[in-house]
């Protein structure tokens, strides 16, 4: 089928190159619009009598998201990677593979990244490579040639619809059945902590399991780069940082998004991922009341956890020593909550650690079990 829908598209395209570029006596819009219906035309006629598998495929790279449509579709799928347009990988299960299929020419590429740039509002320009933003159920990424020295990248990591809970990542192994009881310990007594693994490990889905365990009437303030966290109930609300790559409108980020949260009466405060100066704030609203809040961060393991944490500080404080650092994650922080994937693509809750003492060489973690 692709083979076919491919053979039809260059032909739709060699007819378009004889179209005119303009008419004569015609004004521009005029001519615009006299071109659009000649190229329907001509597409209607190369699809008259063909399959509709076909037409379906060959229409898709002309007017939507090309080979990324039925892709989109596929609840299974949960992240797309597109490293140029005869290179698309997905990943499914946690392991990677290699869409067969492909865009048909480098015009349709540009095309569909158009599109999904404007439904995304993420662009890129030269003096702008890379830009973000959410479109339909996904995180979208681009990074564009000058920084790639090839195509254009795209990456849409998908958002589950149904957020994850704990009797959920427990039913498919994630973690043993007697562990969720930390989990609860956590919340109930609102204990402060992070949950920390390497990228793709499911830190996301378990900030999400953890927001479902809050009562009802609890207000907690989520703040993030990009909205994947739904609000666990209608007490609670979302801030979220912006960036402008025009320079129209000031930046905000994560420092002042904490501030804003501590006037806005929240019982808990929980970070999409803590990965730069507000690492500081964070902290200093933790260890001044705001218990049983929690983010993510990106970190192998809790040690290492630990030791970035201690830099993301410095990044907010700089004029503090090493032992102030410390003084303050060990005021502000209970736990650390580890999760992993292995090999297979599994994730797996790695284990919790309790933030026991701070020595001269570091601080003490122990393992948490109930």
């Amino acid at each position: 089928m692709m083979i076919a829908a491919k053979t039809v598209y260059d032909k739709i395209q060699e007819d378009i190159q004889q179209i005119p570029l303009n008419e004569f006596l015609l004004s521009p819009e005029e001519a615009s619009s006299l071109r659009s219906k000649k190229v329907e035309q001509i597409v209607e006629k190369h699809l008259t009598s063909q399959e509709q598998d076909v037409c379906a495929r060959v229409l898709n790279e002309i007017h939507t998201w090309g080979p990324l449509s039925d892709l989109l579709e596929d609840e299974s799928i949960t992240e797309i990677m597109v490293n140029g347009p005869q290179s698309i990988w997905i990943e499914r299960e946690g392991k990677l593979f290699r869409h067969p299929d492909s865009f048909f020419s480098d015009l349709s590429f540009r095309n569909c990244l158009d599109r999904l740039s404007h439904e995304a509002n993420a662009h890129i320009t030269k003096e702008f490579p890379t830009a973000d933003g959410a479109f339909r159920d996904f995180r979208l990424s681009m990074i564009g040639s000058d920084i790639t020295q090839s195509s254009v990248h795209l990456s849409l990591r998908r958002h589950p619809k149904n957020p994850w809970t704990f009797l959920k990542l427990a039913d498919i192994g994630w973690c043993r059945p007697e562990d969720l009881r930390i989990f609860r310990e956590l919340i109930d007594k609102k204990k402060n902590f992070l949950v920390v693994g390497s990228t793709g490990s499911g830190k996301t889905s378990v900030l999400n399991s953890f927001l479902n365990l809050l009562p009802e009437n609890e207000r907690v303030v989520i703040i993030e780069d990009t909205s994947e966290i739904p609000l666990p109930n209608k007490a609670s609300m979302k801030l979220l940082t912006r960036e402008d790559p025009q320079n129209v409108l000031p930046a905000i980020d994560q420092t002042q998004l904490v501030k804003r949260a501590l006037r806005l009466r929240p019982d808990r405060i929980a970070m999409g991922e803590v990965r730069g100066a507000e690492a500081k704030d964070f902290l200093m609203a933790l260890a001044t009341g705001h218990e049983g809040s929690f983010g993510t961060l990106h970190a192998q393991d809790a040690a290492q956890a630990l030791i970035r944490l201690e830099m993301l500080i410095q990044m907010g404080a700089p004029q503090w020593n090493l032992s102030a650092i410390r003084r303050l994650i060990q005021m502000s922080l209970d736990f650390v909550i580890v999760v992993g994937r292995e090999a297979s693509g599994q994730r797996r809750f790695k284990g919790a650690y309790r933030l026991c003492s701070l020595e001269d060489n570091g601080f003490l973690l122990e393992p948490f079990d109930l």
